[in-house]
């Protein structure tokens, strides 16, 4: 007779176990929301016990699992209830960003079929006109604070009397999030994550190699929560017990300075425009933050001046490489990694798989040394946009559009975007090559490269530069670093200075507002 197999336990892999565990072994470590005045403090056990009177809130306005449940609020300690609230009952919270139009978050919560809406009480203007808009709304609470409350909006009270609403108990395969991508380059698509591709993205994120939080850490999300998961951290910071410290609306170079000295930051995560307003603030007035061990960038290629002065001050940059549609992380430099190099964006951990192709889509003989279009498989990768029923992958790997090579010891270089090549003469000229070449320069703070249309050549660059103050290079000074380094083809035919590089929503250059504005022969 055959002995039965053993077996493991079956242990749903959903994201109320993170803060459940953090409630558990880590009930007193604070997380910290910047506040006007003193800062906002909380342990993990309380903030567990909040967000589930807040799920027994929602419940009460018809939340069930599957419900969507949009939020519009900054990075803060409500937002973060809100939002185990949600998912921990099985709903999915919608995450919409309030630097976009009334219009296009409207259109976006439309798509969701979102009946309840948590806004930040300094956004409850910009809530309403959305509810106006989207007819599935039925509440909007606020959080964050008192806003002059209508017929349409209510204070989110977080209170003891509404009946207990379980956690968890379903399957991990349940969605848990919505975000739309940023559309910095074409219509936002809707990306659904999902309980387990959120635990499994956790538990890359937490290696050595990777971000490499531990208890011991004090955590800074810049990037915000209503982008891609805020990189994941508010589910890998509980998942060690690290301190979390949230910036709330204020994320200029000033007000992180405060918060990074005054709280101890050890690590910060943002996009590089974050942190050249974070330098710009400590050349200007001469100050420090000397618990400030690291900083992961990604989102944008990082600017070889600005990691210089960075580096200089003793903070270390650690450069990643990730997508909305990844979860969002797919590649990063490991903590300790010499020589940084500001182009590169590391290797990718477990979970994380890359394929180089040509423009056609069939792999690259060689994958080491050569440049190719980049795909992605993994748990935490999409394959299907919201509301789409056709796939959005080919053999189950998931085209990114972006251009890249990797190197003989794995490390992924991307090297531009399809989308964003430009054709001259029949010939291809990248615009992330010249940026990177003149971005490197200490006189400018952002450099970007789009396509103008031609007669003769259907199409030729011109860059468009954001210098540091009072720098007032020539042109032919601004494009020196391409001669010998690019083809003389490829020099810009013409230099625009701008007073502000404009940016998209997630802090990104958008493209698509240069080529609307400066495309035109």
């Amino acid at each position: 007779m055959l002995m039965p197999d053993g077996a493991m336990q079956d242990f749903a892999l959903t994201l109320d176990r993170i803060l459940d565990h953090a409630a558990r072994w880590h009930p007193d470590t604070e997380v910290v929301t910047a506040t006007p005045g003193e800062s906002q403090r909380i342990g993990y056990a309380q903030l567990n016990a909040r967000a589930r009177r807040v799920s027994a809130v929602l419940a009460e306005r018809g939340v069930a699992q599957g419900s969507r449940v949009a939020t519009l609020a900054w990075n803060t300690q409500a937002h973060v209830e809100s939002w185990y609230a949600i998912m921990g009952m099985g709903a999915v919270c919608h995450t919409l960003n309030p630097r976009l139009t009334a219009d296009q978050l409207a259109w976006m919560a439309g798509q969701s079929r979102a009946g309840v809406l948590i806004a930040s009480a300094d956004l409850a203007g910009l809530a309403s006109d959305i509810s106006a808009r989207t007819p599935t709304l039925r509440h909007v609470l606020i959080i964050d604070g008192a806003a002059e409350i209508g017929e349409a909006l209510e204070p989110l009270l977080v209170r003891s009397n509404g009946e207990e609403v379980v956690w968890g108990q379903f399957d991990e395969t349940l969605p848990c999030g919505l975000c739309f991508t940023s559309g910095t380059t074409g219509a936002p698509k809707g990306v659904t994550y999902t309980h387990r591709g959120n635990f499994l993205h956790t538990l890359r994120q937490l290696q050595a190699d990777v971000a490499g939080i531990t208890s011991r850490d004090v955590v800074l999300p810049v990037v915000p929560m209503f982008h891609a998961n805020a990189w994941g951290l508010p589910f890998a910071a509980p998942a060690t017990g690290a301190k979390l410290v949230l910036p709330g609306r204020h994320t200029d170079g000033a007000s992180l300075a405060r918060l990074i000295a005054a709280e101890g930051v050890t690590i910060a995560v943002g996009v590089p425009t974050v942190w050249l307003g974070l330098i710009d603030h400590l050349d200007a007035v001469g100050g420090e933050v000397p618990s400030l061990q690291r900083i992961m960038v990604g989102g944008a290629p990082m600017p070889p001046a600005l990691m210089e002065r960075l580096e200089a001050r003793g903070i270390e940059v650690q450069t990643t490489w990730g997508m909305t549609e990844l979860s969002p992380l797919g590649t990063a430099t490991p903590p300790g990694a010499m020589p940084r190099d500001p182009a590169q964006s590391g290797r990718p951990a477990i979970g994380m798989d890359l394929l180089l192709t040509d423009h056609k889509g069939t792999p690259l003989p060689e994958q080491r040394g050569a440049e190719g279009h980049l795909w992605v498989r993994g748990p935490s990768v999409v394959e299907r946009y919201f509301g789409k029923a056709e796939l959005a992958t080919r053999d189950g790997w998931f085209e990114t559009g972006d251009l890249a090579t990797i190197d003989d010891e794995g490390n992924l270089r991307i090297t531009g975007r399809a989308k964003d090549l430009i054709k001259s003469g029949g010939e291809w000229i990248n615009p992330a090559e010249i940026e990177a070449l003149v971005g490197a320069l200490p006189e400018v703070s952002l450099a970007a490269v789009i396509g103008r249309p031609d007669a003769k050549w259907g199409e030729r660059p011109i860059l468009l530069v954001e210098l540091r103050d009072d720098a007032s290079p020539s042109d032919e000074a601004l494009c020196a670093p391409l001669h010998g380094k690019v083809a003389s083809w490829w020099i810009p035919d013409a230099v625009v200075r701008l007073d502000k590089m404009p940016l998209a929503a997630t802090g990104k250059i958008d493209k698509l507002r240069l080529r609307n504005q400066y495309s035109r022969p």
